[in-house]
């Protein structure tokens, strides 16, 4: 059976999930949660790798047992720990730790107090006001429960980007392997970039008499064929995704490559732009009459309405027209544009590779620079860094700067924002930083008003930079905090500071419309990866996706800038 990294990774998740309900070691448990981050990051499939001979190279957090546990899973598709786990728990166990909110410990108290086994059984609980009465819970957090199994029950399963990608890409290079397939592309939201997916949308040229179809339907992954014929299919993966291919003509290409990519509220003005010119236009191509007169490339599709080509992560219906039509579409900004990353972690704190490593790998990723920014000493639970620790690590990356050839080191720190909007170091060290990126990562729940107050005292500190995911949402997970981002955004404008795009695939934090908001306040965004080893700075495609949504071309985005170019720009932040 076909085995994506992703799907390794969700065993591992799993396994840490399960053992936190059982109540086993929080190091065991950690290093399950940090097996399943490093294997999603890899960046070869895992099990092909193993299927052609190769090795696993040393992975950082992988020690001898996890390394024979991703084996036993590439082979078999599970391993015997999760076997024991999953028969210690009622299946429907998993269901429960996919609630926002709800993570494994809250979910055994539930288990352990109220046998509570199923999302059914946990609506019911709540609906009675059980759930207010256990400890560590309460009556707010009951009413946020029940919103969340609304929400739910309102939406079906979407995956964010990262994961539908690994699905996607396979699947694409496994068609483009059928004799007579001209083209194949992935359509829809995923080609839109957005940040979660419900499905996946194949688009597929191919010469007369060509099996791709039956190939299709007849792939390794899939586990059931919802519908099959000529030139359409709909099949589910084993992974739970839905995924529907078509098959086009040549000179339609173009037109269906549009109209499948949407939005829907896109594809509607532009039939509505199509039908003022007397056209008909729809996914065989643009019509005068009975004759075709574009539709072979979305640049004809675009030009026959009397518009410039429209980039995908901007067709939502959003301002996009009318900028096309006067002319002022963005120059949206490119992965190569980005010169510098200026949020990454060592081992230090919670990463997993040294300094030097770190450097190393963000030069072999095309970057000139990278600022060291582990976390200070109130995140204890990432060993966060006290003002003795950090003073050593500033030593350290003075010297190493000068060995590096070509590449540059700064030096800062993402420093908790304190619940007061007091930063957790003092000034004595900060003051021998590059940059200061200030986060929040307590007190989620506070009202809207006191969050944004606390976020605007931080801001208005002497040695405040950056601020990092700024709204602290976690996608799927949990919700962001209730906080006026247009004030965050014009306080950094007066005060002269930036804003961060978070591009880890669980964050994509600044949302694409805050992104939209800031560049028209003015107030540059920094696109950054939170590394966190010497892998994550592959993750810099899913914040350029998010920002080319966000209408962010490369002078919107800080980091775009020569180093030369940059220093400037921080040091007044820092005075």
């Amino acid at each position: 059976m076909p085995l994506h990294n992703a799907d390794i990774a969700a065993i591992f998740g799993e396994i840490a999930d399960l053992l936190e309900i059982r109540g086993e070691n929080p190091f065991r448990i950690r290093a399950c949660r940090n097996a399943a981050r490093t294997i999603t990051e890899f960046g070869q499939d895992i099990k092909n790798l193993f299927d052609q001979g190769g090795e696993l190279p040393k992975l950082p957090g992988i020690g001898d047992d996890l390394h024979a546990k991703i084996h036993e899973i590439a082979a078999t598709g599970s391993c015997r720990l999760f076997d024991r786990l999953r028969k210690e728990f009622p299946p429907a166990i998993s269901d429960l730790l996919r609630i926002p909110g709800l993570g494994p410990k809250r979910v055994k108290v539930l288990y352990d107090r109220l046998r509570v086994r199923t999302v059914d059984e946990l609506r019911q609980a709540a609906s009675a006001g059980k759930v207010r009465e256990l400890p560590g819970f309460g009556e707010k957090t009951e009413a946020r429960i029940l919103q969340a199994l609304a929400a739910q029950a309102d939406q079906s399963r979407r995956y964010r980007l990262a994961i539908a990608t690994q699905y996607a890409d396979a699947l694409i290079a496994y068609l483009k392997q059928v004799p007579g397939v001209e083209q194949a592309v992935v359509a829809g939201s995923f080609r839109r970039m957005r940040e979660t997916v419900g499905d996946l949308d194949l688009l597929v040229v191919a010469a007369a008499g060509s099996s791709v179809m039956e190939k299709f339907c007849t792939y390794d992954e899939v586990r059931e064929i919802l519908a099959q014929g000529g030139t359409r299919a709909s099949v589910i993966l084993k992974s739970g995704l839905q995924v529907d291919l078509r098959l086009v003509p040549a000179p339609s290409y173009g037109a269906a490559l549009h109209y499948f990519t949407g939005s829907k509220a896109h594809n509607i003005a532009i039939r509505r732009l199509a039908q003022a010119r007397g056209l008909k236009l729809n996914e065989y191509g643009v019509f005068r009459g009975a004759s075709r007169i574009a539709g072979d490339t979305e640049e004809s599709v675009f030009k026959a309405v009397g518009l410039p080509y429209i980039s995908p992560e901007l067709r939502e219906e959003r301002g996009e027209i009318e900028a096309a039509r006067s002319g002022n579409l963005p120059l949206l900004i490119t992965l190569q544009d980005i010169r510098g990353d200026l949020h990454a972690h060592t081992g230090a704190s919670d990463g997993h590779h040294t300094v030097a490593q770190m450097a190393q790998a963000a030069q072999a990723s095309g970057l000139k620079y990278l600022a060291i920014t582990e976390h200070s000493r109130r995140l204890a639970v990432a060993r966060g860094l006290d003002p003795l620790q950090l003073a050593r690590q500033i030593d350290e990356i003075d010297r190493l700067n000068e060995s590096l050839a070509g590449f540059t080191l700064l030096k800062g720190i993402e420093v908790d924002i304190l619940e007061d909007g007091s930063l957790d170091l003092p000034d004595a060290v900060l003051a021998r930083l590059d940059l200061v990126i200030g986060a929040v990562h307590s007190a989620f729940g506070l009202p809207r008003r006191k969050q944004t107050e606390r976020i605007l005292r931080a801001m208005d500190h002497r040695y405040f930079t950056l601020l990092a995911h700024p709204s602290g949402r976690l996608i799927g997970s949990r919700e962001p905090y209730d906080v006026d981002m247009l004030k965050i955004a014009r306080k950094a404008k007066s005060r002269g500071c930036f804003l961060e795009l978070n591009a880890q695939p669980d964050r994509l934090d600044l949302h694409d419309i805050h992104c939209q908001m800031a560049r028209d306040e003015g107030v540059l965004v920094s696109i950054n990866s939170d590394a966190h080893s010497a892998l994550d700075f592959a993750q810099l495609k899913y914040g350029i996706g998010q920002a080319r949504r966000g209408w962010l071309a490369p002078g919107d985005v800080l980091n775009t800038r020569t180093l030369a170019a940059l220093r400037p720009l921080i040091k007044r932040t820092m005075q």
